[in-house]
């Protein structure tokens, strides 16, 4: 299996990286963060910022041919962990069934900039195969 860098319109990083990898049915996305995919600017609110970056992830996961319900794992950092309501709040829109959520772990990090919130996650793609 080869391994083959994914990228994805209206997201992608300041380094020469992808926003995902994808090797075989594996998909491990980079660095997500809340930021207007015209832009480039951060959301005003931790609101606007979770909303920014779900769309992220959904875009990103389908550039690699998966869909939402392929993620298995998130993992989200966030500046203020008090403010979890606001990622709450897209994540059940997301994952609406509480039996078929993936797994999150949720940590406080010294973001920089205007950043209040990133997140990464690993999908096991349904039609697994060639990269």
């Amino acid at each position: 299996m080869s391994r083959r860098s994914i990228y994805a319109e209206g997201f992608g990083h300041k380094n020469p990286i992808p926003a995902a990898c994808r090797i075989g049915s594996m998909l491990y996305s980079g660095s997500i963060q809340g930021t207007d995919p015209a832009t480039g600017a951060y959301g005003a609110s931790i609101e606007r910022q979770c909303e920014l970056m779900f769309d992220h992830v959904r875009r990103i996961v389908a550039a690699g041919g998966g869909s939402l319900a392929d993620i298995i794992k998130m993992t989200v950092w966030m500046r203020d962990r008090d403010q979890r309501a606001a990622l709450n709040a897209v994540w059940l829109r997301a994952f609406p069934d509480p039996e078929d959520r993936p797994a999150r772990h949720t940590m406080k990090a010294d973001l920089d900039g205007d950043k209040l919130i990133e997140c990464d996650f690993i999908a096991v793609l349904q039609s697994g195969g060639a990269a």
